[in-house]
This record gives structure tokens, sequence and C-alpha cells, in this order.
């Protein structure tokens, strides 16, 4: 375990089998910019969900705790479900002529690339640093209303449900790593390594997303994203204080406890109807 004995909250492998039939073009507050943002991380998920289940996996043979065991296969399960609606919404965007091909094919040769590469330990310290921006970014979803609220429904649900997963389980990885002995030092050059590339192949994504609708020169649009991100109401650059939480020695990602918020969440989307039945 880390430094602290932290909060947890219990964890549900639910099963959504959302429908985007009926979802407009520009989802997100009707507006390219934003749509395309999502549309490019959503591209990323499937496999990423992936590589994230096989670098907690890699270690779960070692692990004699059974509240960890058991905390690891929830991961597993909720990470699978992820990836099966995420693949369900990015195969809808292509049938809608929003190609996400060139990105789900980058990053299945990245992800190659680092299982091919890398040793377990560095893969999983990989995987906790992109959690820990899935969970503050999830945390962010939840709290603002200005965000979830410009979603068409359609999409809606999909996005609240996978950050209130993405909190759920948002420890799981982090104190699998701390249990395997991984170091400090490691934690924090992987994280410096995979902010780089992770903000930099975003941004790449969401310009070529941007390119292929032709709304490049939008530039009324570029000013309101922007803004948006950064400005007023700033939603990445609010996100900068609870980054730099994880360079923090003992840092943990329930240090910041969003169990209240969670429970509010799960009754007003009534996701309990959705947990999979265990065999007894």
């Amino acid at each position: 375990m880390s430094k602290m004995q932290a909060p947890t909250s219990p964890m549900t492998v639910r099963r959504m089998d959302f429908d985007f039939e009926h979802l407009p073009r520009y989802w997100a507050d009707s507006d390219p910019f934003l749509t395309h943002m999502l549309n490019a991380l959503s591209a990323t998920f499937p496999e990423g969900e992936r590589m994230f289940i096989e670098s907690v996996r890699a270690f779960r043979d070692r692990i004699t705790d059974p509240e960890m065991k058991k905390a690891v296969s929830d991961f597993i399960g909720q990470e699978a479900m992820h990836s099966k609606e995420h693949l369900a919404y990015n195969a809808y965007a292509k049938r809608h002529g929003i190609d996400l091909g060139f990105i789900e094919n980058f990053v299945t040769q990245r992800v190659a690339f680092i299982q091919k590469s890398l040793p377990p330990i560095r893969q999983l310290a990989i995987t906790c640093a992109l959690e820990h921006f899935t969970a503050i970014l999830a945390e962010q979803m939840l709290t603002t209303p200005e965000f979830y609220e410009k979603l068409d429904p359609g999409a809606r649900d999909l996005w609240l449900w996978h950050a209130v997963e993405e909190n759920e389980h948002k420890a799981v990885a982090f104190d699998v790593y701390e249990q395997m002995g991984g170091s400090y030092a490691m934690r924090v050059r992987v994280m410096l390594l995979t902010t780089y590339f992770f903000i930099s192949h975003q941004m790449w994504f969401h310009y070529r997303l941007l390119k292929a609708d032709g709304k490049l020169g939008d530039l009324k649009m570029w000013a309101r994203g922007l803004n948006t991100l950064w400005g007023r109401p700033g939603w990445f650059r609010k996100l900068i204080p609870a980054y730099l939480q994880y360079f923090r020695r003992d840092f943990h990602p329930w240090q910041s406890d969003t169990r209240a918020l969670l429970e509010q969440w799960k009754r007003e989307l009534d996701l309990e109807k959705y947990a999979v039945k265990k065999a007894a």
C-alpha cells in the first residue's frame, strides 16, 4: 500500500450497451472543436484500456492480499467494458464519416512497441501515469455542470459512466505498482515522459480530425475552444494543481476523496441496475 491508508470506493463491473445511432455529428455543445477533442480521446481508449489491463494482469499472480486481488479483477472487468463501449462509439463515428482509424492504428502500434520493449514494471508505471490523467479529467467532468450539460444525452451517459468508474478504480494500478516495489524515481520519470507523449499525441489527433472535417480555418471556433480549455472557464488550466499532486513523494490517488461524489452519480445514473451478476 502507499504511504497512507487511503479510502476506497466499491468497484462494480457494469455492462451498459449504449446506443449511439441518433447522435448528431457535433454532440459536444454543437461544437466541432469540443466534439473532435473527445473523439480523439475516445479513439485511444479501446487499445489503451487493453494495455492497462495487461500491465496490471502481469502482476496478479504475485499479489497475496485477497482484497487487492479482487480489486485487480474488478479493474480488469471495468476496463474491458470501457474498451467495449468506446469501440461501439468509434464504430458509430466511422460510419458517419469521422475517420478515427489513423488514431486507432497509431495507438495499436505504440502499445505493441511498449509491450515489446519495456519491462513490466515500467509498463505499469505508464498505466499509473495515464490513470492519473483519466482520474483528474473524470473528476472534473463529474463536478463541472457547464461541461457535461453541453453533451448530447446520447453521449453524456457514456462519458459520465466512464468518469464514475475511472474514479472508482483510480488507485488500483498505483497500489499494485507500490506493492511490486515500483520506485518514486521511476514514477516521476515515467509521468514526465507520458505527459509529453500524451499531450502531443492528443493535440495531433485533434488537429487531424479538425482538418479532415474542414474546420481548421474556423477562427471563432478556435478562439472559443481555446478559451474554454485554457482561458475562462479554462477546464485544462484548472487541472494543473491536481496533475502536479502526482509528483509528491507521498502521493496517493485517494488523497482526492471522491466517494460522496461517486455515490451521488451512481444514484443519478442508476448504475447499479447495470451491474454484471457473478456466478455463484
